[in-house]
C-alpha cells in the first residue's frame, strides 16, 4: 500500500500542486472581495439609518415641547441604529483586512509557482514583493471626529438627570446631537457610500460651509480651533458661545437668529470682519469666477490672493479699490454679472430667462 501511494504521490508534480494553490488562493481571494462588498454595502445602509435617527432626533427637540422624559427617550432610540452602524463598520474593517491577507497568499502562492517552474524549491535571494497596502475605508480624521463627537454625546447623556432644567436638557442634547450628525454625514461620503458626483457635491457643500462658518466664529473670538471644514464639537462650542453671548437659545446650531447676531459682531469689528460678513468668502470667490476674474479654489478661506482679486476686479468695475467687498462691489458685481447672463440681441432673438424667472 505504502508503494502504490508513493506511485500515485510522484504522479503529482510540484508544479502542478503549485498550480492548484494559486487557483485555491485566486477565489479565495475573489470571494474575500465580494465579502468585503457586501459587508461595505451593509455598513452604508446601517449608518445611512442612524444618521436619519439623528436628523429625526433634532426634528423631536426642535418642533415639540420636549419633556426631559421625550429628550431621554429620543436620545434611547439612537443606541440600537448606533449599534448597528459601529457593527457594520467593524465588519466592513475585517473584511477588508481579509482582502489583505488574500492578496498576500497568492502574491506568495504565485511566487512559489514561478519556482516550480524554473525547476527549484528555493526562494530567490532578490528583495521580496512589497505587502499589499489596504486603503482605510474612511479617512482617520473623520473617523475621530466620530468618535469625539460620539463621545461629547454620551457625556450629554450621562450628565442628564431628573433635576436638569428642561431647555438645559434640550440645548445639551442639541448641540451634541448636531455635532454628531454632521460627523457621521462626512463618514457617510467619504467611506464610498455615495456615488462618486454626490459625494463631491456634497462634502464640497458641507465643507465650504463649515470652513467659511469657522473662519466668521474664529475672526469674532469664538472659535479657536482648526479652519478645517468639519463641523464638529468645537465648532458646535463656538455657536453656543455666540448664542449665549447674544441672548439667543442655545443650540449649537446656526438659525436665522444666530447668523444675523454673527454678521452683526463681523460688521462691528470692520475692516477684514466685514468683507467677510457681507458676502461669504466662498460667494465672492464663486462671483469672481463667473466673471472671469479668480482661477483660484473656491473653498471659502479668505487669502491675500482673493484680496488682489477683488481689487483688481474693482478697478475693472470702476469701483474704489479697496481689495474689501463693501455695498459698492456687491452693486458692482451684481450689474456685472447680469451683464454676463444677458443675451446677446444681434445674435440671439430669442429672449433668456433671468435669474428671478428661473427662481
Amino acid at each position: 500500500m505504502a508503494v502504490g501511494l508513493t506511485g500515485c504521490a510522484g504522479e503529482v508534480s510540484s508544479v502542478d500542486r503549485a498550480e492548484a494553490r494559486v487557483a485555491a488562493k485566486e477565489k479565495a481571494l475573489t470571494d474575500a472581495q465580494a465579502e468585503l462588498l457586501s459587508a461595505s454595502e451593509a455598513f452604508c445602509e446601517a449608518s445611512e439609518t442612524y444618521v436619519m435617527a439623528l436628523d429625526r432626533y433634532g426634528d423631536v427637540l426642535n418642533e415639540t415641547a420636549p419633556t426631559v422624559g421625550d429628550v431621554r427617550e429620543a436620545g434611547a432610540d439612537l443606541s440600537e441604529p448606533r449599534d448597528d452602524a459601529f457593527d457594520g463598520a467593524e465588519e466592513a474593517v475585517a473584511a477588508q483586512q481579509q482582502v489583505v491577507t488574500a492578496e498576500k497568499e497568492l502574491a506568495e502562492a504565485r511566487a512559489a509557482l514561478e519556482r516550480a517552474n524554473a525547476g527549484t524549491s528555493v526562494e530567490p535571494s532578490v528583495a521580496a514583493p512589497p505587502e499589499p497596502t489596504v486603503t482605510p475605508l474612511a479617512p482617520a480624521a473623520a473617523v475621530d471626529r466620530v468618535m469625539q463627537a460620539e463621545s461629547a454625546f454620551a457625556a450629554s447623556q450621562s450628565a442628564l438627570t431628573d433635576d436638569t432644567p428642561l431647555a438645559d436638557a434640550s440645548e445639551q442634547f442639541n448641540s451634541a446631537a448636531v455635532a454628531l450628525e454632521f460627523a457621521w454625514l462626512r463618514l457617510f461620503g467619504e467611506a464610498g457610500c455615495l456615488p462618486n458626483e454626490q459625494t463631491l457635491q456634497a462634502q464640497a457643500a458641507l465643507s465650504a460651509y463649515t470652513t467659511a462658518l469657522q473662519q466668521d466664529l474664529a475672526t469674532v473670538g469664538y472659535y479657536a480651533g482648526a479652519i478645517d471644514g468639519l463641523y464638529g464639537p468645537e465648532t458646535v462650542g463656538a455657536v453656543e458661545a455666540l448664542q449665549e453671548a447674544n441672548g439667543l437659545i442655545v443650540t449649537g446650531t446656526v438659525d436665522n437668529a444666530t447668523a444675523d447676531a454673527l454678521q452683526a459682531e463681523l460688521l462691528a469689528l470692520g475692516g477684514a470682519a466685514a468683507q467677510e460678513s457681507i458676502a461669504t468668502t466662498a460667494a465672492v470667490q464663486q462671483t469672481l469666477k463667473l466673471l472671469g476674474l479668480w482661477d483660484g479654489p473656491v473653498d471659502g478661506l479668505w487669502t491675500p490672493a482673493l484680496t488682489d482679486a477683488v481689487t483688481a476686479a474693482q478697478i475693472e468695475l470702476g469701483v474704489e479699490p479697496t481689495g474689501a467687498v463693501d455695498a459698492a462691489t456687491l452693486h458692482a458685481f451684481q450689474a456685472a454679472m447680469e451683464q454676463v447672463t444677458q443675451p446677446d440681441s444681434l445674435e440671439s432673438p430669442t429672449p433668456m430667462p433671468s435669474a428671478s424667472d428661473e427662481s
